[in-house]
């Protein structure tokens, strides 16, 4: 049975809370770190994570909260390399399907579950290209099988009737149908818990995890940063530094000049698309290669998406998908869906940047699928691109250039063989007592949380009437997961701030467990 690693593996060692927080500040403060990483969302905590289990002393530094730039609305695919075959990368998409059968079978089977994806068979479609998508199928099943992800956790692809393939996604137009491709990769639960297991995981390992400190200035020797809570002025020491701020790095280290290439999306409700459990790839008429792509989410709503274009201007905090993208993406439905979408069934909108690298002023490098480690003339180690389910080999790439620019004493990464807090093998989670609700979320730590109601009954209940969060799961998140205001808890501990309606009925209880819980006051 896989399990975290001591001390690591342990509650003690892995909570972050407000308490850690102002400890570890003044310690990173005071001491000289060996490695200063910049950014909390996936890459940056996969740094800590890799740094800190070589026995480096690491300190992470993130503006806002954890996995604040992951998308709201993201797919949370963990892909298989497919893509990256299609465009002719077999080296990345080797990459690809062994990152995956690590996170799925290793370090994090309790967030990653495995995702059915149908290619509709219409009029559309002739044989030929029948033929080449099913060639392209078997090909990455070979990949998953080189990778040694087992059977019994991605099955491997093939040819379905129109009844199963109708059976699947009721939705589909049945005229002109003739079947279709079953393939299987990974999907995130969510992506922000991803990242708040990863840092909590580094932290076990004695990594400092920073949140709310912005950096003002950065060099190679360590960074200027405020404190957001207390408005404090400090410099963190350190003797390598990892830039790992996304599409934000470039403001950082004038040398890495970024441009967005936008992937625009739309938010949709599940239900009137006719989706529920099985993703749906449409061929896109004169472009091989290329798919439009129904995507379920746990939620009941489920993504739809395709284009990546450039993105010209400041980069948004929030950034929105063009209307002209809107129709184009429900107009290629329509002739797939027996009930086309329209924008009576949109949710929202939201435009996925991938950084662009410029070189003499021109965009020179897509890193949306490859990533990029560059070094500057101060000696700040820079790590951008890729995509999630890369994240890690990343992060072990970043480690590698820090310590060896800088002279560092470390072993060869070890992550992974780590599992991350909460993971154990597929066949295990479902032994756990506790509801399947909290296992899908906390993995084995879900016991604990549940155990938290044992205590006290009134924390069973949910925060508002007809919500799945509880008072034990708010509870948790102050004191276990690094949560310090009511946003934290509902939009990135628990997602539910997703929908307005629902996070406003939430907002009153939430915030005020938040505050007694960090006060020290039992609710």
């Amino acid at each position: 049975m896989i399990t975290t690693p001591l001390p690591a593996g342990s509650l003690r060692a892995t909570s972050l809370n407000s308490a850690r927080l102002r400890t570890d500040l003044q310690a990173a403060a005071e001491q000289e770190a060996d490695l200063l990483v910049v950014g909390g969302g996936v890459t940056g905590s996969g740094v800590a994570l890799d740094a800190a289990a070589r026995g480096l002393s690491v300190v992470l530094v993130e503006a806002e909260d954890l996995a604040w730039g992951t998308s709201r609305w993201s797919s949370k695919l963990v892909h298989g390399g497919l893509r990256h075959l299609a465009h002719g990368d077999i080296a990345l998409a080797r990459e690809s399907a062994t990152e995956r059968n690590v996170l799925m079978t290793r370090t994090a089977p309790h967030l990653v579950r495995p995702l059915p994806q149908l290619i509709p068979l219409r009029e559309g479609v002739s044989r030929r290209q029948e033929v080449v998508l099913h060639a392209g199928l078997r090909a990455g099943d070979a990949l998953r099988r080189a990778a040694r992800t087992p059977s019994d956790v991605l099955p491997s692809p093939r040819r379905i009737p129109s009844a199963e393939a109708l059976a699947l996604v009721p939705g589909l137009r049945p005229a002109g149908l003739r079947g279709g491709l079953l393939s299987f990769d990974g999907q995130l639960v969510d992506d922000a818990r991803l990242v708040v297991a990863l840092a909590r995981t580094a932290a076990g390992f004695g990594a400092r995890i920073l949140t709310r400190c912005a950096v003002t200035s950065l060099d190679g020797a360590g960074a200027d940063l405020v404190d957001a809570r207390s408005d404090e002025s400090l410099r963190i020491r350190a003797r390598a530094v990892v830039n790992a701020a996304g599409v934000w790095a470039g403001d950082l280290v004038p040398e890495v000049r970024l441009s967005p290439s936008r992937g625009s999306h739309l938010v949709v409700d599940a239900d009137a698309a006719g989706v529920a459990g099985t993703a749906v790839a449409a061929p896109l008429s004169g472009e091989p290669g290329r798919f439009l792509r129904l995507i379920p989410l746990p939620d009941g709503r489920a993504i739809l998406g395709l284009t990546d274009e450039p993105a010209p201007g400041p980069i948004p905090a929030v950034p929105e998908a063009p209307k002209s993208d809107v129709d184009f993406l429900l107009a290629g439905f329509r002739d797939v869906l027996g009930v086309p979408l329209t924008r009576d069934n949109v949710f929202g909108s939201f435009a996925g940047l991938r950084p662009l690298l410029q070189q003499d002023g021109k965009d020179s490098a897509d890193l949306s699928r490859h990533h990029a480690v560059l070094t500057s003339e101060e000696g700040v180690v820079t790590v951008i691109g890729g995509e999630l389910t890369t994240y890690r080999k990343m992060a072990a790439d970043a480690v590698n250039t820090a310590v060896g620019s800088r002279g560092l004493s470390a072993g060869p990464s070890r992550t992974s063989e780590i599992a991350l807090v909460g993971a154990a093998p597929r066949r295990h989670l479902t032994d756990i007592e506790a509801p399947a609700t909290l296992v899908a979320k906390y993995g084995t730590e879900a016991a604990r949380v549940a155990a938290l109601t044992e205590f006290d009954q009134d924390l069973a209940e949910p925060v508002a009437e007809g919500l799945h969060l509880t008072a034990a799961e708010v509870l948790w998140a102050v004191r276990h997961e690094g949560a310090l205001d009511a946003d934290d808890v509902l939009d990135r501990r628990s997602r539910l701030g997703l929908d307005p309606t629902q996070r406003a009925a939430a907002l009153p209880q939430v915030e005020n467990l938040v505050t007694r819980a960090l006060a020290g006051i039992e609710p």
